[in-house]
C-alpha cells in the first residue's frame, strides 16, 4: 500500500534493486538502508524503515500493525508535508508505502525529495564553521517555537545546504500546548550527545565551541 504525490507512482519504487546501478548506498546514517535514487521525480532518498538499538538486531524492519493511519511511513508523509506548509525547512516527500508480512506485522518505506549539495553538520568543524553551527540553532529553535519534536535529532539529521535542514521526521510529531518544555530539553539533550560521539576526534575545547555556538543561536529568538 502507498501514499504518493505523484499519479505516476510506481510501487517498485521502494525496492533498489528496481533502480539497479542507479542506486546508490548512503553510507552515513540511514542505518545501512537508505539509497540516492534519480527517477521521473528527480533526484531523491530512498529510506527503509528500520529499528535501531538492541531491538534492531533481532526484528530489523517488521512493525507491529495496527491501522494504516499508524503505519510509521505515512505518518512521517503527512508531517513533512505539514512542516512544508509551515514554512519549516524539511525534504519533500514523494511516496510513502507499506507491506504486511502476515496479519500483525509490516514493513515501511518513504521516498523523499534530495536536498542538492546537503551535508551533515559533523562535517563542519573548521575554523569558519561556526556560524553554521550557530544558524543550526536558530533551525531547531524555529521548530520548536512550532512545538515540533524531532524524535532522534542528532548531528546525521541537521542537514546544511543552502540553508539549515532537519531530516528524518519517523516518531517526530507536534506536540500539544500543555506539553511543557521537557520534551525541548530531551531533544537537545540527544542532540548535545551526538555531538559529542560524532565530534568525537575534536578537541574538547573546540567541540564545545561549537555546541556552545549552535546553543548561542538556539537561545536567540
Amino acid at each position: 500500500m502507498s501514499s504518493a504525490v505523484k499519479e505516476s507512482f510506481r510501487e517498485e519504487w521502494f525496492d533498489p534493486d528496481f533502480w539497479g546501478g542507479q542506486a546508490v548506498l548512503i553510507t552515513q546514517g540511514g542505518r545501512g538502508a537508505a539509497w540516492f535514487v534519480e527517477g521521473s521525480f528527480g533526484e531523491a532518498v530512498l529510506r527503509h524503515f528500520c529499528r535501531g538499538g538492541l531491538p534492531g538486531r533481532f526484528i530489523r524492519r517488521s512493525y507491529v500493525f495496527t491501522s494504516v493511519d499508524a503505519v510509521r511511513s505515512f505518518a512521517e508523509f503527512r508531517l513533512l508535508n505539514q512542516l512544508l506548509d509551515e514554512g519549516l525547512p524539511v525534504p519533500e516527500p514523494i511516496a510513502a508505502g507499506y507491506r504486511l508480512h502476515g496479519p500483525l506485522f509490516y514493513s515501511a518505506s518513504l521516498i523523499i525529495r534530495r536536498i542538492p549539495g546537503a551535508k551533515p553538520i559533523s562535517e563542519y568543524v573548521d575554523a569558519s564553521s561556526g556560524e553554521i553551527w550557530q544558524a543550526a540553532g536558530a533551525c531547531v529553535r524555529r521548530f520548536h517555537n512550532a512545538s515540533v519534536n524531532h524524535a532522534d535529532l542528532n548531528c546525521m539529521n541537521i542537514l546544511v545546504a543552502d540553508q539549515i535542514y532537519l531530516i528524518d521526521f519517523d516518531r517526530g510529531r507536534i506536540m500539544p500546548e500543555q506539553a511543557g518544555d521537557g520534551w525541548k530539553e530531551s531533544n537537545i539533550s540527544r542532540l548535545e550527545r551526538s555531538t559529542k560521539k560524532c565530534l568525537g576526534q575534536l578537541d574538547d575545547k573546540l567541540r564545545e565551541q561549537f555546541w556552545q555556538r549552535f546553543m548561542k543561536g538556539y537561545r536567540e529568538d
